[in-house]
């Protein structure tokens, strides 16, 4: 089945998933969510692929967030529907065996900013404007943003970038620990794919084995951390 809001392409082992609506705004509506969980799956089967990079380039933006026209007309049953959608896509990409590289290339408002999230590494471009605009609408997210932006950038900047609702730059972003590296416009692209395929390069097994240990250690005390690392080097480190 073709997708309508989504684009994929293989290249040098990592696969790019390209958020593509058809307009200059990338929104996370019902479709787009479940066509994003349905590349995901295609892409962990694919024996090709180490590496995975989500981008809604060469666009405007990454994601905008929700499609505020569907969510208008929500009953309280549809929007319970809609945030276990966004919330088991996230999931599925946390738990995905593959990296995945998050290359926010422009405009990444709220669930959009929540999508980048669920990413392991995120990529900005020079050009990148973030930030979640819900408080501003009288919404809030159901996407698991009030609880993963505090452990990534810490209480306080959570707090500012919910509360007053205002876009931010790249460099803000990098200051605040919510992107990893920014880049500028003109080499964005070029440096997201070395990124990406330096990763990809290395044995899948091995980058697997970090992903999921380093995304327990958040929730794992000290010495249950070193024990399933422990347990986890025997079976990959062995030959």
């Amino acid at each position: 089945m073709p997708y309508k809001k989504l684009r994929i392409e293989v290249m040098n082992r990592v696969a790019y998933i390209l958020l593509d609506s058809g307009s200059r705004f990338n929104k996370l509506s019902i479709t787009t969510i479940r066509e994003l969980k349905r590349a995901f799956t295609q892409i962990e089967a694919d024996v090709a692929v180490n590496a995975i990079v989500l981008s809604g380039y060469p666009g405007e933006s990454f994601a905008v967030g929700a499609d505020i026209g569907q969510m208008v007309h929500f009953s309280p049953h549809d929007a319970l529907h809609f945030a276990e959608l966004g919330q088991s896509l996230f999931d599925q990409i946390e738990s995905c065996p593959k990296p995945v590289i998050a290359a926010l290339n422009g405009i990444t408002m709220g669930g959009g900013c929540d999508l980048s999230m669920s990413c392991d590494i995120r990529i900005a471009s020079e050009g990148l404007r973030i930030g979640h605009s819900g408080a501003k609408l009288g919404i809030i997210t159901g996407f698991c943003g009030t609880h993963k932006l505090p452990r990534i950038v810490g209480k306080n900047y959570a707090r500012e970038i919910f509360m007053t609702s205002e876009i931010f730059s790249a460099a803000d972003a990098l200051h605040m620990g919510l992107v990893d590296r920014v880049y500028p416009e003109e080499h964005f692209w070029q440096e997201v794919s070395r990124f990406a395929e330096r990763i990809a390069s290395h044995p899948l097994n091995a980058l697997s084995a970090a992903k999921r240990l380093i995304n327990a250690a958040e929730d794992t005390d000290l010495r249950t951390g070193c024990l399933l690392e422990r347990e986890t080097a025997t079976h990959v480190n062995s030959r």
